[in-house]
């Protein structure tokens, strides 16, 4: 099983397309889980961080393989996976975080 995280510096006047994404995906999360079934995914979390002024997201995933995970999102036709690939413009640029402790108790 692989872990990640990635940081994400948002363009900035972001934040109304972040909420309207996130509303979006809160609305159709059954869709959302699909896709993630499709992926391999156990885990998929999204957080906002605000930072001397600049907004940031924080992806993390709990996956079988995230590379793989990547290869079938990048290759997906469900339609909520292009309302995400869209949502990227609003990214500057990503960070990919280093793994330290992964602590599981299941």
């Amino acid at each position: 099983m692989d872990v990640g995280a990635v940081l994400i510096k948002l363009k900035a006047n972001s934040m109304q397309n972040v909420e309207a994404w996130q509303t979006e995906l809160n609305a159709r999360k059954a869709e959302a889980i699909e896709t993630l079934k499709a992926e391999g995914v156990f885990v998929e979390s999204w957080f906002h961080v605000a930072l001397d002024g600049q907004d940031y997201l924080i992806a993390y995933m709990r996956v079988e393989d995230i590379a793989k995970a990547q290869q079938v999102g990048r290759e997906s036709q469900f339609p909520i996976d292009a309302m995400h690939k869209q949502f990227k413009q609003n990214w500057e640029k990503g960070y990919k975080a280093t793994l330290l402790v992964d602590l599981d108790n299941s």
